[in-house]
């Protein structure tokens, strides 16, 4: 098993670039620079978990704060229809507000080695995924829940691969998602190679910030990976301290507010043509003693200055 590319990997990764999920940067998206207006803007509704709200209450802190798109937690929307509520209604409600449903965050266990385990998992997905189509959604995140230890790359891409094919058959994405502290897909090189092997034309990734820091990625990596190639992008900040090695969830903070080289990171992502969702995904115990609809207004108002200030 192995955590870091191998030779061969590594020369597979180093081709991407005349490979579809990934674009050279000579070949800029200019329109994209000078339209930043292009990104949609989104909350992650991890930003608001600590105040406990309803899934209809998020939808509604998320349409009065004004925001183009939600990302919820599938647990939010598994505890609705258990409520004996109607997805659909919330997805119209979202609708009649001019909101999308930009993704959702499950946590099925796709990528585990136990074969047993591993069925489940993607029938855990299925499931996950009927819920976010209810609701009128197309994507929903897919992260390397219960990767313990390194893993060859090879059969992570089999397995996405064969995630990807559940969702195909049911019309809903799962977004390859980069996490910081896995120990199997936490650097850039490993999420693009694993999206590249995985041979579905379906293949996406979630890219964040913080996990791509995390990790230990230099951020000048995202400017191989084509736009197209994502949909949505988390966005948030962190400070100098705590340093990478012990930073955590908790300790992310508002766009702007961090150290993060933010304008770069949406330079490279227009440059590339992506015009997908920037999501605030935070994690802060100290917003979630605040009210929820000022921790959405503010998170918002940062969110598009950061934008902002990239393209003044």
């Amino acid at each position: 098993m192995k955590n870091t590319i191998n030779r061969r990997q590594a020369i597979t990764a180093a081709g991407l670039a005349a490979g579809s999920l990934c674009l050279p940067h000579a070949v800029a998206a200019t329109s994209a620079i000078s339209n930043p207006a292009k990104f949609r803007f989104c909350l992650n509704t991890s930003t608001i978990r600590g105040q406990r709200l309803a899934l209809a209450e998020q939808v509604e802190v998320a349409i009065a704060a004004g925001y183009d798109g939600i990302e919820p937690w599938i647990r939010d929307l598994q505890a609705h229809a258990d409520g004996g509520h109607s997805l659909a209604d919330v997805g119209k409600r979202l609708a009649d507000a001019g909101l999308t449903v930009e993704s959702a965050i499950g946590f099925a266990r796709w990528i585990v080695d136990d074969e047993a385990e591993r069925n489940k998992g993607l029938q855990d997905a299925e499931r996950d995924m009927l819920l976010v189509k209810q609701l009128g959604g197309a994507r929903i995140a897919a992260p390397p829940v219960g990767a313990n230890g390194p893993m060859d790359l090879d059969l992570i891409a089999e397995r996405y691969h064969a995630l990807l094919e559940v969702g195909a058959r049911l019309g809903v994405v799962p977004q390859l998602e980069l996490w910081g502290h896995s120990p199997a897909i936490h650097k850039l090189g490993q999420l693009i190679y694993v999206a590249t092997e995985a041979g579905h034309r379906d293949a996406a990734m979630l890219p964040d910030v913080y996990h791509i820091y995390k990790g230990g990625s230099d951020f000048a990596g995202l400017r191989t990976i084509a736009g197209q190639r994502m949909n949505v992008f988390h966005m948030n900040d962190y400070p100098a301290d705590p340093p990478r090695e012990t930073i955590r969830d908790a300790d992310r903070v508002y766009p702007g507010d961090g150290i993060a080289p933010l304008t770069q990171i949406l330079r490279d992502l227009a440059e590339n043509g992506f015009t997908g969702a920037l999501s605030l995904e935070l994690f802060n115990p100290e917003y979630w003693k605040l009210d929820a609809s000022e921790v959405a207004k503010t998170g918002l108002r940062k969110l598009k200055a950061t934008v902002a200030a990239a393209f003044a």
